[in-house]
């Protein structure tokens, strides 16, 4: 099985990236941490952040051993640019890219299947049976307020038509005032 975990957008050009990239790929995880505290690279701190959430992925995720998990690939693609401008002579201007990187990590298992627990696949066969369980809860509880709502609703609307009903009697009688016809 495979894990991985990403890094988007990270400040530092993929070519300076590469070259701790390069040197992780078939290491055992255990040893690949090692070997980034000892490099002396500006994208190594991230890289071990990097490396150590892909390995609590595996551990808390998927019920994988850290012991058995080795580095399969560290994949480095550019990111984007951020373009800025460098005033020169006689007006011009220059365009400075600042690269970024977007790094993954993808560990493996040596062996496959050696001490994964099985507490995981259980954990995982409760979930199911409790998301069943609260879909149903849930769609009594959208059907009881939706009912609530067309209540309230209609005691809205018939409030509103008697108040039309009143006003209009009100107004009727206001005009029936207003333009009495006078015998004299």
């Amino acid at each position: 099985m495979q894990v991985s975990a990403k890094l988007n957008n990270f400040r530092k050009s993929p070519r300076k990236v590469r070259l701790v990239a390069g040197m992780l790929r078939g290491f055992p995880a255990k040893e690949a941490q090692n070997q980034l505290k000892f490099v002396l690279k500006g994208s190594t701190p991230n890289f071990e952040k990097l490396l150590k959430s892909a390995i609590s992925n595996a551990e808390n995720n998927f019920g994988l051993d850290k012991d058995n998990l080795f580095v399969k690939d560290v994949i480095v693609n550019e990111g984007a640019k951020l373009k800025r401008w460098l005033p020169r002579a006689y007006g011009r201007a220059s365009l400075i890219l600042k690269r970024t990187s977007n790094i993954e990590i993808v560990v493996a298992e040596v062996v496959p299947g050696k001490d994964r627990k099985k507490v995981v696949k259980q954990e995982i066969k409760e979930v199911k049976g409790r998301t069943e369980g609260a879909a149903k809860k849930e769609m009594e509880k959208t059907e009881e307020i939706k009912e609530e709502k067309k209540e309230i609703v209609k005691e809205k609307v018939e409030k509103e038509f008697i108040d039309d009903k009143k006003k209009a009697e009100k107004s009727k009688g206001f005009l029936k005032r207003v333009f009495r016809r006078k015998s004299f």
